[in-house]
């Protein structure tokens, strides 16, 4: 198995454009929590917030190539821009073959889907339909923008798996690579936000309720007061390579992908199981060969919902007990859903690189069931060489990671 290094990210976040603007508003506790008055006028839907990108019209991509683009294509490529220019690769790469994508949504483009049908059901005419329709609703749609955009012309994966699309983009990219089936990969993940995401959590009495007048209060991982998920968008995405290959054209190598595990939970298609969560915990630490003692920090799923959070409390426990810090990022981005697994990640690499760990936003009094976790309140400073990254999503799919930061 050939080892897989990151030498690039990019990232289109509701804090806006670009991973330096990502990381600084979380080393600063920032919340991109806010209001959507426009959400008020859905009947049955109690949650009024979101998390949302802000400013991003993408008016420098042409518009020949911007046509076949949906909001959440638009932020995979943005996103993937940066990765690439960061990662320098050689242009040669591109066109033979060994550079392949592996980017996932939760669903195709709702936003465009709801204005086709809204003017189609007036009169159920197909004579209005554009010929860009298909190709911003097609569920591959963000992969294919991007290898399109880039010329990337080695294998396409466009993985859908809810909110653990993003984490199982980079490890499949990872198999990809670590079995010598492409040298590059571009992946990760990309969401547009629109009311039925919402809406969804709503009916599951999940999506957050109680803090619409305090919206940057809103989204509470581990926390007593939890009282579930902030809806949010955006898109974020690594380049993944073979390290030898890296290191043999003098790359700068920012972290290394240790390992990757994927499970099924079949016991319920909505209820989460801290049993299923911690199989797969373990079979991602087989799987980079690591004991749970080498795990410096863990960034946890954590959507702040009360039988989430609790589940997944209840495996992390049972594996490292109190020993290991763990935080969640969702309060201060929201839920991204596909997205989050690649902006979480980018910012894991960040704080393993660093030496800081970022602490849960809004974590004011934790709940006494999880007393037993080290459950990060305040910056926490570390000598740490591994991180576990865990998403766990709806549809009972479990994905993990291990990661290594780059100055080890």
């Amino acid at each position: 198995m050939r080892r897989v290094a990151i030498t690039g990210m990019g990232a289109v976040s509701p804090f806006g454009r670009g991973v330096p603007r990502l990381l600084q508003a979380l080393a600063a506790g920032e919340s991109a929590v806010t209001s959507v008055p426009g959400l008020a006028a859905y009947g049955g839907l109690r949650t009024q917030l979101a998390a949302l990108v802000p400013d991003v019209n993408g008016r420098e991509i042409a518009r020949a190539q911007r046509r076949s683009m949906s909001r959440q294509s638009l932020f995979a490529v943005l996103a993937a821009r940066e990765a690439l220019d960061q990662a320098r690769l050689p242009e040669s790469l591109y066109a033979d073959g060994e550079c392949g994508v592996a980017i996932g949504s939760t669903i195709s483009s709702l936003e465009t889907s709801e204005s086709f049908f809204a003017d189609y059901l007036v009169d159920k005419s197909f004579a209005r339909m554009k010929t860009s329709l298909f190709f911003k609703t097609m569920n591959h749609s963000a992969a294919a923008n991007v290898a399109q955009y880039f010329g990337l012309t080695g294998r396409l994966l466009a993985p859908a798996a809810a909110c653990a699309t993003g984490c199982q983009s980079l490890g499949y990219a990872y198999e990809m690579i670590a079995g010598g089936l492409q040298q590059v990969m571009v992946c990760g993940g990309a969401e547009e936000f629109h009311s039925l995401a919402a809406a969804t959590f709503d009916l599951m009495n999940a999506a957050s309720v109680g803090y619409n007048d305090n919206p940057a209060a809103a989204s509470r991982p581990f926390d007593r007061c939890r009282d579930g998920v902030v809806c949010g968008e955006g898109a974020g995405i690594l380049v993944l390579e073979d390290w030898e290959a890296a290191q043999a054209r003098g790359a700068e190598i920012l972290a290394e992908l240790r390992g990757f595990a994927t499970l099924t939970e079949t016991g319920s298609i909505a209820e989460p199981s801290a049993a299923a969560m911690q199989k797969c915990i373990r079979a991602v630490l087989a799987n980079a060969g690591v004991p749970a003692l080498a795990i410096g920090y863990v960034n946890a799923h954590a959507t702040a919902t009360e039988k989430g959070d609790l589940a997944e409390a209840a495996a992390l426990a049972e594996i490292f007990g109190s020993r290991v810090p763990i935080s969640s990022l969702k309060g201060h981005l929201g839920h991204t859903l596909a997205a989050s697994g690649a902006l979480e990640t980018i910012a894991t690499v960040a704080m393993l690189n660093r030496g800081e760990f970022w602490p849960t936003r809004n974590l004011e009094e934790i709940d006494a069931r999880f007393a037993g976790l080290h459950l990060l309140q305040r910056v926490e400073k570390h000598d740490a060489v591994l991180a576990l990254k865990d998403n766990f999503a709806l549809g009972g799919v479990n994905c993990s990671l291990v990661l290594g930061g780059g100055r080890h």
